[in-house]
């Protein structure tokens, strides 16, 4: 590996796993961030009144280049599901019209929509996608089953949480774009696992965090918008940014609906740019590879206890972060626990259509023992809390 970890702020005792759930931030980009946090303190009217437009131009436009999208297209809120909600509550959804999802999406994201089709009168429907994953045509497909003449939006995760897998979005995209059917992208787990290229994917709303794979402090993501799309956007908090008469401050509706929310912290958003930075001084590409390396290795030991096979079809089929089956287990949450308490091994166990899975993310920081650790641990838990 490239001994990383001495550059992250991680406790050295833990075995630290689950990258995935809510990132880790390199030093040197944790200490921009707080440089931002001191610089708005020391004279909070000019820093707001004078010098945030471009702060933010400047972030937004750093962030774009790396997504291969229009900085005037993308704008900066605290998470994806935060993103998922300005998109859902903008839509002007009825009782006549459906919105498409799959059977792997992430709860809080799921509950959006089923909150607002409650309030709204719209139907939203799952349609399943089994596991092991098939083809990207098939996926496809499969999803298509579920598209009828009231379907209007389709929401999808691009890699799932619950289940680490791939859809085929730019696929999806596609196929929906000639249907006229809105798609929404929850991204939370791209940006940093995998090269994105926002254009090509061809998704309306892309919304993903930079808090996670890219490194970026907390509450740090981003929401993205196809020009055509973006007068659909109405403002999730109503302030200075809307109303009558006024100037356009950001330069469109877009962007001062979002951010122009009135008095906020916005330095993790700052710091995005010291993240992708501090991914271009480590040769990022090189410790992603060793960390792919790394997570199979870790799939194959799991394998080896568990007797189970991997549920992806080639290593081509995760990056940095991926789930492998547990046999029947009582209760997966003591299980989750115990390995924390024993081991010190910090990683999610999850229950996904009444079937346990462990899920690995594996980062630049970690390294070989980790993974040993994790393996040890399971052999010796697991015949504990199998039925």
């Amino acid at each position: 590996m490239f001994d990383l970890e001495s550059q992250f702020l991680l406790d050295p005792e833990v075995a630290f796993l689950n990258h995935g759930s809510f990132g880790a931030t390199p030093r040197p980009v944790f200490a921009a961030y707080q440089a931002w946090q001191r610089r708005l303190e020391r004279q909070p009217v000019q820093f707001f009144a004078k010098e945030i437009e471009s702060h933010l131009a400047s972030a937004r436009h750093a962030l774009a280049s790396f997504l291969h999208a229009n900085g005037d297209d993308l704008v900066f809120i605290p998470n994806a599901t935060f993103g998922v909600n300005i998109v859902a509550r903008s839509l002007q959804l009825g009782p006549e019209d459906e919105v498409l999802t799959t059977n792997h999406e992430y709860g809080a994201c799921d509950n959006v929509w089923h909150f607002l089709s409650q309030k709204r009168g719209f139907t939203y429907r799952q349609q399943p996608i089994p596991l092991p994953l098939p083809d990207d045509e098939t996926i496809v497909e499969m999803l298509w089953q579920g598209v009828t003449a009231k379907t209007r939006v389709l929401f999808l995760s691009h890699i799932t949480s619950s289940t680490a897998v791939r859809f085929p979005i730019q696929k999806i995209c596609a196929r929906a774009r000639e249907a006229g059917i809105l798609t929404v992208v929850d991204g939370a787990h791209a940006p940093g696992q995998i090269p994105l290229d926002l254009a090509a994917l061809g998704a309306d709303f892309y919304t993903g965090n930079c808090h996670k794979w890219l490194c970026a402090p907390k509450g740090s993501a981003f929401l993205h918008a196809q020009p055509a799309v973006q007068s659909l956007i109405e403002p999730l908090v109503v302030g200075w940014g809307w109303g009558p008469g006024r100037q356009l401050r950001y330069g469109s509706d877009f962007l001062d609906y979002l951010q122009f929310l009135g008095t906020n912290d916005l330095s993790a958003y700052f710091a995005v740019a010291d993240a992708i930075q501090f991914r271009e001084a480590h040769q990022w590409e090189q410790v992603q590879a060793a960390c792919h390396a790394l997570l199979e290795e870790a799939m194959q030991g799991i394998a080896e206890i568990t007797n189970l096979p991997s549920l992806y079809p080639n290593p081509e089929a995760f990056s940095q972060m991926a789930i492998m089956p547990l046999p029947l287990i009582r209760d997966a949450q003591a299980l989750k626990d115990q390995l924390y308490a024993q081991y010190k091994v910090e990683v999610p166990l999850t229950v996904w259509q009444e079937r346990p899975f462990i899920r690995v993310s594996v980062q630049g920081y970690n390294t070989p023992s980790d993974i040993e650790t994790l393996r040890q641990g399971l052999a010796d838990l697991l015949p504990q809390f199998t039925r």
